[in-house]
């Protein structure tokens, strides 16, 4: 699968939109320049080369407060990298025709270099911390749509900031969250307060406020509240800090660090590069988290993965595979049927299927059927009996998936007298 993924912009703004088109004018240039004898703007190489210098400083200056705000460390940064672009650039071109101007290409890397080591120690004055802070504004709530996970019910909504980017919402009042699984259709009631990780606006008009709410929520709303400190999280949303752990799919975004990790390959981006190996899946929409601040209750969904995780179970989905879990218990749903739970496995694919239930193991297999009970081990080789086993084993499957969803466990009781009834079947066939 080719790589779709497109990293967009922290912020709309019409400074940081510009900054963009200037770094899509920069490349045109660029390419204008290399191209000069073809399109014969050899008179115009050295205003071509002035032009590309002044826009690379250009659009590195507008982008500065991304985050943050402008500060002076900011700026001072944004100079050391249209240097150190710069020395880039003259020094590669002096094989392409840039003239003499590539002797200054080691001064502006000595600029880069002097300017980072300076804006490292402003940066000491412009400390701010990496808080996350919810507005003292509220707006009315009536509900969220996202394509097959919605949020229903009234309140307030109270924009979530990190620095200059608005990353959540808390809702404040009544919900309910509705999801659209292979299982069927999951909905949880939501205790207060709930907050809800996108950048999507999900408020409707500005309604009166309790600083009161706000006061107490800003104290819950950091990460080390959030998640506590030594457990490793599969699924990390803070807004600016994500990260996806599932069934062979890893997906890292940290605000200048990307990566991604599955089956097909790996890909990193660090900045405006990238390296990549293989032919790596990417979710195609940003990550959606939707947590409970005070319980366990999270959903998080990564373009067609959705996880759900409560204090009595977990629900993963990737794309027709799911895998739920509870306990000991584990239930995979996908190409192949699983269910396990301890010294119990039943599981059914394509052709063949396996029943284990303490010392008594029945398995099927291209038409022939392997019995092990009681120390000692028979085979069968008859199409009925194989044709039995297997439907036997989808029978005890889907008995059990339905107990195991409704929160009641694997019926044991009921699970030995199914694999008895099948065992006695079973002998009727060994001669």
């Amino acid at each position: 699968m080719s790589f779709g993924w497109k990293y967009q912009a922290y912020h709309k703004s019409p400074r940081f939109k510009l900054a963009e088109y200037l770094k899509a004018l920069t490349a045109i240039l660029l390419i204008a320049w290399l191209f000069k004898g073809p399109l014969r703007l050899e008179a115009y190489n050295d205003g071509l080369v002035y032009a590309i210098i002044a826009l690379i400083f250009a659009f590195e200056l507008l982008s500065v407060g991304k985050w943050f705000g402008v500060t002076v460390s900011g700026i001072v940064f944004a100079l050391a990298k249209g240097f150190f672009w710069t020395s880039i650039f003259l020094f590669f071109g002096q094989w392409l025709g840039i003239g003499r101007l590539h002797d200054y290409a080691g001064t502006a890397f000595a600029y880069s270099v002097v300017l980072v080591i300076a804006g490292i120690l402003l940066a000491k004055f412009d400390e701010r911390k990496l808080d996350l802070k919810v507005e003292g504004r509220a707006y009315e709530f009536s509900g969220a749509d996202f394509g097959e996970v919605k949020l229903k019910g009234t309140g307030k909504a109270y924009p979530v900031k990190f620095g200059r980017k608005n990353v959540a919402w808390v809702i404040d009042g009544s919900v309910e969250v509705e999801a659209e699984t292979p299982l069927g259709r999951i909905t949880k009631r939501l205790l207060s307060p709930v907050i809800v990780w996108t950048e999507e606006r999900i408020a409707g008009r500005k309604t009166s406020a309790d600083p009161g709410f706000v006061s107490r929520v800003n104290d819950l709303v950091n990460p080390d509240r959030l998640y506590k400190k030594g457990k490793r999280d599969s699924v990390v949303d803070l807004g600016f800090i994500k990260v996806y752990e599932g069934e062979g799919f890893e997906y890292v975004k940290l605000p200048f660090i990307e990566v991604i990790e599955t089956p097909g390959g790996e890909e990193v981006r660090i900045g405006p590069m990238r390296f990549r190996e293989g032919n790596p899946e990417m979710p195609p929409a940003d990550m959606l988290t939707i947590r409970e601040l005070r319980n366990g209750f999270q959903l998080t969904r990564v373009g067609e993965r959705l996880k759900i995780q409560t204090d009595e179970y977990s629900i993963e989905v990737d794309g027709e595979r799911v895998t739920y879990r509870s306990g000991n218990e584990v239930l995979s749903l996908g190409e192949t049927v699983s269910l396990r739970s301890g010294d119990v496995s039943v599981s059914v694919g394509r052709g063949r299927a396996k029943i284990r239930i303490e010392d008594v193991v029945i398995s099927a297999r291209e038409g022939r059927v392997r019995i092990r009970a009681g120390g000692r081990t028979y085979t069968v080789e008859d199409p009925d009996a194989y044709r039995l086993v297997m439907r036997k084993a989808k029978e005890i499957v889907e008995e059990q998936s339905a107990e195991l969803i409704e929160g009641l466990g694997i019926d044991r009781a009921l699970l030995n007298k199914r694999v008895k009834e099948l065992l006695d079947e079973l002998m009727g066939y060994i001669g």
